[in-house]
């Protein structure tokens, strides 16, 4: 039977961003990934007495990394981020890069380099505990805005994070759902799994509760930036284009003007 070891406590921060405060308590280890403020992160701690061990980055935005600075000071954390952003994040104690196998909060964690949204962007991926943490890479029923990389790249990191299991839950770094899913319903408007989702997703933020984790099986189905080499769904809206990488790049700069 399948034991969960880990609790993911979600902390709101900003306007919408989510920060991921992860408690083993068999080893008696906390982290958090991508604290962008320190104060929510220093009040859930002192509200559960935990001490703060690990500090986990996804990339070096400001929104993801604001908060490292006074959690170390406070906590003498470990510093866990990617090798490709050590002149961008300070502090970094444990460099990490594509295909690392680590422990995070005493759990084996893979690292995937996911370049696109920025260049040095890494998820992180616990096989035993079936959740990803995908950072702006993917979000529900959507990708992060290419800023750094190239579209060919965050497509490539797309299909790398779409092999993963289905019943992997995906924690990402923002509550873009429901604009997201506004423009994957207009661009894919007969999808009966996404009209179901919506509708979850609708009755979810109504109540002011959080959209994520979502589960990676069925996203594979609804999000449209996962389906670029879906030839029927290419073909029901229209979009000629002669690879996926063209499609999937029509369809992200489509959505930056949506």
């Amino acid at each position: 039977m399948w034991v969960k070891m880990l609790e993911i406590n979600i902390i709101e921060a900003f306007s919408d961003n989510y920060i991921y405060l992860i408690r083993n308590e068999t080893k008696n280890i906390t982290s958090v990934v991508d604290p962008g403020e320190s104060a929510p992160v220093i009040r859930f701690l002192k509200s559960k007495g935990w001490h703060l061990d690990e500090i986990v980055n996804t990339h070096h935005h400001h929104d993801h990394i604001g908060g490292n600075t006074e959690l170390l000071e406070i906590y003498k954390s470990k510093l866990i981020g990617p090798v490709y952003d050590q002149n961008r994040i300070s502090n970094i104690d444990i460099l990490v890069s594509d295909n690392e196998l680590i422990n995070v909060a005493g759990v084996k964690t893979k690292v995937i380099h996911t370049p696109g949204h920025t260049l040095g962007h890494v998820c992180f991926y616990m096989e035993d505990e079936k959740c990803l943490f995908s950072g702006d890479t993917m979000f529900y029923l959507g990708c992060g805005r290419v800023f750094e990389g190239t579209m060919d790249q965050m497509w490539s990191s797309l299909l790398r994070l779409r092999f993963l299991p289905n019943d992997t839950l995906v924690y990402c770094g923002h509550e873009y759902t429901s604009s997201n899913a506004k423009f994957a319903k207009h661009i894919d408007p007969n999808n009966k799994l996404l009209d179901d989702a919506i509708v979850e997703i609708k009755n979810k933020r109504e109540k002011g509760l959080p959209t994520i984790p979502f589960e990676l099986g069925t996203e594979k189905n609804i999000n449209p930036f996962l389906r670029a080499d879906d030839q029927k769904f290419i073909d029901s809206i229209n979009l000629k284009k002669s690879n996926p990488e063209k499609f999937f790049s029509t369809m992200r700069l489509k959505k930056d003007n949506f």
